[in-house]
């Protein structure tokens, strides 16, 4: 149960269920234990009239045994009343006896419900949450149908663990408690036998139990391997269909799914195994006690056990059956639930690599300019960018230039701290960026990036991303700065229209502009623009590129782009070469050195 100690504290809110929770279990088992125990002095006085008993044992200091008093009380009455009425009155104990036990069963699960459930929403809330904060580079490491499937699969699948580790630790083994108690009160010699061989059985159902856990996390493995499978295929399928790559993809999936298919069958055929092991084994058990029971009533005339104390010894053993089915199942599930809880913890348990400063300075508002310093930056030992100096001016613009792999998106995602520079500092007005709250640094900056990132919601909601706060007017003005008012007009819901996944209702130039608007809204001192036209025709590249010089206005910008006709203008361009500064200079000047910058641009045919 180790295992599940990182669970502790989200039970710490539920103290007032469980303490209720453990009463009303508590209470269900002596109930239950009251309806067979019952049985015991009815069926001795009830059929022998010379067995009963006329002196209160309590009183006259005989006995403080309830059975012994119950024996009396119904002497009592079958003296006074006669046979039928003690028989109608011990059948009314019993039923009472019974109701008011299921009564108490059914408080418990009343009580449990908020607990499971309440764990398991806030477990998924944590998971949300450590997600929303984990750096960037997390989510290039890890596929995200892995993601899903552990938010997912493993959520449920722990679900399901917590009742049985609630009803484990609680329910079934007050059950067992409570009769092995009353079993080893009714004959101590067979209880000896009976706690013998109970965990002999136990010891059984562990050993078959123990693989559960490797095949759980395999199956899970499998699951989150199908799913990301399935979201990129959902995600490329224009791509498969104009390759006609559905047969390649259909083969991939079918291997995994079938993959999955036989570990669950082992699993579940080893998890099932629990109920009918358990019985069996609880029958073997029963039938010991039959025989050596049957002999102590039968051969020895000095044997405490009675023919009625042996029918109900056999009666309440019954009863310790199902929980101890419950246990082994409880067990199995247990194993399993591990391999799910591992895969949760894994995510809980990262190391967040860029922390936020929660007693950070508060960065109001952007006033003087950004600095690199001997900045570097590696990935898996790889140099990413190497010795990074460099000075952006309020209100300049600085374009970052380069092939593929040279350091431009990492450069620009260290200003909004996507990632933290392994050497070197970074400063905003003068002070480490690590000095100020994530939050206030990331409010001063807007992005514009290649892929607009759009949300399946209507188009206002999405340009409100920007700015929750602003009103529907401003929304209509951002939009129109960006070019983007006429086409959401046009639209049959206007600014309510429903874009669909990632926006695959509008056009590229439509979307690329409402992430303009959307950057608009927010209106930061700081933008950057990460080759936001690179993947638009000629006549959305104008329309966006107009957005983009509207949005620019103002504003220091850090414009990374392929298309060299875009930067021209910028006031200082960064050449970068294999994570070096190669050159720098405005356009005129760069092109006078005839380096790499106007071979670039040679390339482009740009004149």
């Amino acid at each position: 149960m180790r295992k599940y100690s990182s669970l502790i504290k989200y039970f710490v809110p539920y103290k007032k269920n469980i303490v209720l929770y453990i009463l009303s279990v508590l209470l269900s088992v002596i109930f239950g234990l009251v309806s067979i125990t019952m049985l015991l002095p009815f069926m001795e006085l009830i059929f022998k009239q010379d067995k009963l008993v006329s002196n209160n044992p309590i009183t006259s200091f005989q006995s403080l045994s309830a059975v012994e008093y119950l024996k009396f009380y119904i002497s009592k009455i079958i003296t006074k009343e006669g046979r039928q009425y003690a028989l109608g009155a011990v059948c009314v104990l019993i039923a009472s006896s019974v109701l008011l036990k299921n009564l108490f069963l059914y408080i418990s699960i009343y009580m449990m419900n908020p607990i499971r459930n309440g764990v398991m929403v806030q477990v998924r809330n944590d998971l949300y949450k450590k997600v929303l904060t984990l750096p960037i580079g997390y989510f290039t490491e890890q596929k995200k149908g892995d993601l899903i499937s552990r938010m997912t699969n493993d959520t449920w699948e722990l679900e399901a663990t917590v009742s049985s580790v609630l009803d484990g630790l609680i329910k079934d083994p007050a059950t067992v408690l409570v009769y092995l108690c009353y079993l080893v009160y009714l004959s101590p010699q067979l209880s000896l036998i009976l706690l013998v061989l109970l965990p002999i059985a136990g010891i059984v159902i562990g050993k078959i139990s123990k693989t559960l856990k490797k095949q759980s996390n395999a199956a899970a493995e499998k699951s989150s391997e199908g799913l990301s499978v399935l979201e990129e295929t959902i995600s490329g399928m224009r791509i498969i269909k104009a390759f006609n790559a559905e047969v390649i993809v259909d083969k991939k999936f079918t291997s995994i799914n079938n993959d999955l298919f036989k570990i669950k069958n082992k699993m579940n055929l080893r998890r099932e195994l629990a109920s009918p092991l358990s019985e069996i084994m609880g029958v073997l058990v029963l039938c010991v006690i039959l025989w050596f029971g049957g002999k102590l009533v039968l051969g020895n005339s000095e044997s405490s056990l009675t023919a009625a104390s042996f029918i109900i010894y056999i009666a309440a053993f019954t009863q310790i059956i199902n929980p101890a089915k419950s246990l082994s199942n409880t067990f199995y599930n247990i194993q399993k639930g591990t391999a799910s809880l591992k895969r949760i913890e894994d995510i809980l348990q990262t190391i967040n690599t860029v922390e936020d400063n929660k007693n950070g300075i508060i960065l109001t508002h952007f006033s003087k300019s950004i600095e690199f310093n001997a900045v570097n930056f590696a990935y898996n030992d790889v140099t990413i960018l190497n010795n990074i100096q460099l000075n952006i001016e309020k209100g300049k613009t600085v374009a970052l230039v380069g092939s593929s792999g040279s350091g431009k998106s990492t450069l620009a995602d260290l200003i909004p701290r996507f990632h933290d520079a392994l050497s070197g500092t970074i400063l905003i007005d003068g002070k480490d960026i690590k000095g100020y709250t994530l939050k206030s640094i990331r409010n001063q900056i807007s992005i514009v990036t290649q892929e607009a990132i759009l949300f399946n919601d209507t188009i206002a909601n999405n340009i409100l991303l920007g700015n929750p706060n602003a009103t529907h007017e401003e929304v209509i003005q951002a939009a129109k700065i960006a070019n983007a008012y006429n086409f959401i007009m046009s639209k049959e819901g206007g600014f309510d229209t429903n874009i669909g996944d990632r926006g695959n209702k509008l056009s590229g130039g439509e979307k690329q502009r409402i992430t303009i608007a959307r950057a608009i809204l927010k209106n930061p001192p700081i933008l950057i623009l990460d080759e936001a036209t690179s993947a638009l025709d000629t006549e959305s590249e104008r329309l966006v590129q107009d957005a983009i010089n509207n949005l620019m206005h103002n504003r220091t910008s850090i414009v990374i782009a392929h298309r060299l006709s875009t930067i021209r203008h910028a006031d200082e361009i960064i050449v970068l070469q294999k994570g070096n500064i190669a050159e720098r200079g405005n356009h005129d000047t760069l092109m006078a050195q005839g380096g790499i910058y106007k071979r670039l641009i040679d390339m482009q045919e740009i004149k």
